[in-house]
């Protein structure tokens, strides 16, 4: 790493106020942060981010902002709402941000919880759900938004612009200047700087308190480990709520001085991932897939001469592509001169059209990602990577090293990081990256971290002879099928959702004869898949249901069958009879998180008569459904579902003995 790329060193600046100042000092005319609005990029540098932030706070203090306070955050990542995080630590609060897709009611529980009075929301969509649940938040007293466009005619009290707020912080600083110093200087590393909720898989979500000192730990852990510094950029685009966004675009950043970048929407990110050309990346296995999903369907549309020399290339690069970006000796001349040839007529333009032509490191974490997707990007030259965490270790326990990256591992415990395997297999985690607590729930923090200093984090895993962790199954998931066979739902459900057909899966097997599931399936990739075949469909419900969908999904399952076969332990867990859904499993309905983890028991109750006829002999089934609209609301879906067997295989040592 050159000495122009060096992260700071962060002695003395154990708090983000404090990292945020010395990076205004130290490198002011960088640039801090980026946005894209009406298609043309805009740039704030490290000191203009600096005197932002602190008319923001000046502003918050004004209004009656005090130490101690929570700050909810509510939107897509945008700037000022990145920046009114900072201006809260600068006051001695604590950022709450809040998933922006969620209901109001959901939105109401966090608000109460967390005793929110103050809320800085994004546009007219938030604001509208702040004011239709602000009288079930008694506390909630100033709502503040930074898009004004439709809110010109709302008269509510406590309603301001962040405009008009930070300009009554900047007059505050006039006559005041020592007082947003004075406060800075208070705050302690241990102080609570961001209480992030959890996602509610089994029941009401907990406010997870994050000191400055725990995340500045795992953000300077991963800026060492990867090498991250001043020159390099992020791409900003994942729900601010979430953990993973808050290390990577807020905690990283202020330990390392990069850029990180806003895209314009939702709808832009690819294009905007282009343009930005980030250094660094993060993306869950869902986004890597649809990304592969894409260029898929567009080799398809090329032309022959192209989709043979893609072909010729790419079965270059799965030969010895991961080995050459490893570095590692061995591979042959012929296979080096055949890679330099595909990376400059195809991996080159391939990672140019993907938006990751410059970058060094990529991140997937939050659910397992599949062999031949890792090996994938790895083969076109992406240094894709994984990493285990949770909310409650600020998401950094384990790292894959550059050189020793393992398609079936989480990596190596991340450096400071204490990872031991308790007598039931749960993986314990000890390190100054834990959470604080839980909010107001003594007993949780107490049944959490046991008298040693181990977070219990739920996940069933073991070490391999390499050192590397490689994790089951949520440990409560993890049961016996009737004939005593170890069941893990989730490992059989990431093994389905490997395949870019299947969306989601929800595998059944505890205590029963055998295991079934349901699918859901990708309605991009089928239905692409479909119109290339002259079948026609009206919609969703449509599609799941005809009969060649049917046997696309039954290949799909009878292909993990196969290799669940190959593990004497999991052969058992081999799906024998499915049925796709009528309907997107969808976190509105209750049915996912909003980081789309399967509600496991609700989904049970909820599609229990769908449950009992995969375990009798009914070939179908009836099933009315209701659902919840984008507008809000509420109607029924019915239909006829199909059920399917799957072919099932004999251990591996069985077949290689007979």
């Amino acid at each position: 790493m050159s000495v122009a790329n060096a992260a700071p060193e962060v002695a003395g600046l154990d708090t983000f106020p404090r990292l945020l100042l010395h990076h205004g000092r130290t490198q002011g005319a960088r640039p801090a942060t980026r946005e894209k609005d009406l298609g043309i990029w805009q740039t704030w540098n490290w000191s203009q981010v600096a005197n932002e932030v602190r008319a923001l706070a000046c502003g918050l203090a004004e209004l009656g902002f005090r130490r101690g306070d929570n700050l909810a955050v509510i939107g897509d990542n945008r700037p000022r709402l990145y920046w009114a995080m900072a201006a809260a630590q600068c006051l001695g609060g604590v950022a709450v941000p809040l998933y922006q897709d969620a209901v109001a009611a959901e939105m109401a529980f966090v608000l109460q919880d967390a005793e929110i009075g103050f809320a800085i929301v994004e546009d007219q969509e938030q604001v509208d759900k702040m004011l239709e649940i602000k009288s079930q938040c008694p506390a909630l007293g100033h709502i503040l938004y930074d898009d004004p466009r439709g809110l010109r005619h709302y008269t509510q009290a406590g309603l301001q612009s962040l405009e008009e707020v930070m300009a009554m912080g900047r007059s505050h600083d006039h006559n005041q200047p020592e007082f947003i110093d004075g406060e800075i200087s208070r705050g302690e590393p241990g102080d609570i700087a961001v209480m992030l909720y959890t996602s509610g898989t089994t029941g009401k979500p907990k406010g997870v308190c994050q000191t400055h000192s725990s995340f500045i730990t795992a953000a300077k852990s991963g800026c060492e480990f990867d090498r991250l510094g001043p020159a390099d950029s992020i791409l900003s685009y994942l729900p601010m709520a979430w953990v993973g966004d808050h290390l990577f675009s807020y905690a990283q950043a202020m330990v390392a001085g990069f850029t990180i970048n806003c895209p314009e929407s939702g709808d832009t990110v690819m294009t905007d991932l282009r343009e930005i050309g980030p250094t660094y990346y993060f993306a869950p296995p869902r986004v890597f897939e649809n990304l592969l999903t894409t260029v898929m369907i567009r080799m398809e549309d090329a032309g022959r001469i192209k989709r043979r020399m893609f072909d010729y290339f790419m079965a270059v690069a799965r030969r010895c592509g991961a080995e050459v970006l490893d570095g590692r000796p061995g591979v042959a001349a012929i296979d080096r001169f055949l890679y330099a040839a595909g990376d400059l007529l195809v991996y080159g333009p391939l990672r140019n059209v993907l938006g990751m032509s410059r970058i060094r490191v990529a991140y997937t974490a939050g659910a397992a990602i599949g062999p031949d997707l890792f090996r994938f990007y790895r083969s076109i030259g992406v240094n894709l990577k994984q990493l285990y965490g949770s909310t409650e270790t600020c998401a950094a326990v384990c790292l894959q090293p550059d050189g020793e990256i393992k398609f079936d591992s989480v990596g190596k415990p991340a450096p400071g990081v204490e990872v031991r395997i308790a007598e039931n297999g749960e993986v314990l985690v000890k390190g100054k990256m834990l959470l604080k607590e839980y909010y107001k729930r003594p007993a949780d923090t107490a049944e959490a971290i046991d008298a040693e200093g181990y977070f219990h984090t739920g996940d069933a895993g073991f070490f391999d002879e390499d050192g590397h962790l490689k994790i089951i199954d949520r440990a409560k998931d993890v049961g016996k099928t009737a004939g005593g066979a170890m069941f893990a739902p989730n490992y059989i459900e990431n093994k389905l959702k490997f395949f870019s057909f299947i969306k989601e899966a929800v595998a059944f097997g505890h205590g029963r004869e055998m295991v079934c599931a349901f699918i859901n399936i990708d309605m991009g990739a089928v239905g692409n898949w479909a119109e290339r075949r002259s079948i026609s469909y009206s919609g969703y419900t449509d599609l799941a249901q005809k009969k060649p969908v049917y046997e696309l999904i039954r290949e799909c399952i009878e292909k993990a069958n196969a290799e669940l076969a190959q593990d004497p332990m999991l052969c058992p867990s081999q799906v024998h009879r499915f049925l796709i859904l009528h309907k997107e499993l969808d976190p509105d309905d209750d049915e996912l998180t909003r980081t789309r983890k399967v509600r496991r028991a609700f989904v049970a109750e909820k599609y229990a008569v769908l449950i009992e006829a995969l375990y009798s002999d009914n070939d179908s089934q009836f099933i009315e459904t209701q659902v919840k609209f984008e507008d809000g609301r509420s109607g029924m879906v019915s239909a006829d579902l199909a059920i399917m067997d799957a072919r099932v295989f004999p251990a591996q040592a069985q077949r290689k003995a007979a």
